[in-house]
């Protein structure tokens, strides 16, 4: 992932979504261009249009937050679009963003024992942890039931990711397929912005643009997100349909590792059917060691 490739396709996928008429320019004839012109975004930052084309080019280090705020004015940014702009200019002047160091380990680890017995206090409701990478690393025993077509029969860390854009499961899991699509994506790019050296990252995204067309276009879009809070679908093999608010929570003593906790509005039928789901996991869990020892028994 080259930071002057990032830079210079976000700024001009970015340039090219704002129409003259949004801008407020007039948009005269002979436009050859969807979006507004390199020219129309440095006068309405203020800059040269000799500085504006250096940016686009990918030259962002050494920018200053004026300047970058004026880009991202002119260019009509949302909150996560301005951060993961600030982000690119960051890794761009090497400076760590947000207290991260530059270059985060690419291992995957555990989570740890009081983590996971926090999240084990959490009876009601889906909880569950994952890195930058959208790798899975931890669940509480509802979360466990809850993410079983993820999670499968166990073999490498589970990654949301992979799950979502190569396991044909994930589209009856997600009945909103799309939109979880080009969420996951969103979040991925931001992730990104924030290291672009992370070689796990950069694996992980070559791998699924060799064998999903629909990451590919999604990743060329350049389009980012948060995740924060909201209301997500679900249709569970056991349950079936689940509406869960989400709410995401940074784990500050692991630096790129959340915790997400969907729950369902009390009283609701999503809740009845959390309910149900926790009586599957406990029985599930329960007929377990009586399996073990039936396979004890014959070896």
């Amino acid at each position: 992932m080259d930071n002057r490739a990032e830079v210079r396709e976000f700024l001009m996928t970015r340039r090219a979504r704002v129409t003259p008429d949004a801008a407020g320019i007039a948009a005269g004839p002979n436009r050859r261009v969807p979006g507004l012109r390199r020219g129309e975004v440095a006068i309405l930052a203020g800059v040269s249009v000799e500085y504006y084309a250096k940016l686009e080019r990918g030259s962002i280090a050494g920018a200053s937050a004026s300047v970058l705020e004026a880009v991202a004015r002119a260019l009509q940014l949302d909150d996560a679009e301005r951060a993961h702009l600030f982000d690119l200019a960051r890794a761009a002047d090497g400076i760590p963003t947000s207290g991260r160091p530059r270059r985060r380990s690419s291992r995957t680890s555990a989570a740890r024992p009081s983590l996971q017995w926090a999240m084990t206090a959490i009876t009601d409701g889906v909880a569950f942890v994952r890195d930058q990478r959208q790798n899975l690393l931890a669940v509480n025993e509802l979360g466990r039931a809850f993410y079983s077509p993820v999670i499968g029969d166990g073999g490498r860390v589970p990654n949301l990711a992979r799950f979502q854009f190569l396991d044909p499961a994930a589209r009856e899991f997600y009945p909103d397929w799309d939109r979880f699509a080009e969420m996951c994506v969103g979040v991925m790019r931001a992730e990104a912005g924030r290291d672009p050296h992370d070689p796990a990252m950069q694996e992980l995204v070559g791998e699924l643009s060799t064998r999903s067309e629909t990451f590919r276009r999604l990743w060329a879009a350049h389009d980012v997100r948060t995740h924060g809070a909201g209301t997500k679908r679900f249709h569970h093999p056991v349950v079936g349909e689940l509406i869960l608010a989400y709410e995401e929570l940074a784990i500050t003593a692991e630096p790129g590792h959340v915790m997400l906790i969907y729950t369902a509005e009390p009283g609701s039928p999503s809740a009845d059917r959390l309910r149900l789901l926790a009586s599957w996991a406990a029985t599930h869990r329960a007929e377990e060691p009586a399996a073990d020892e039936h396979a004890a028994e014959g070896a």
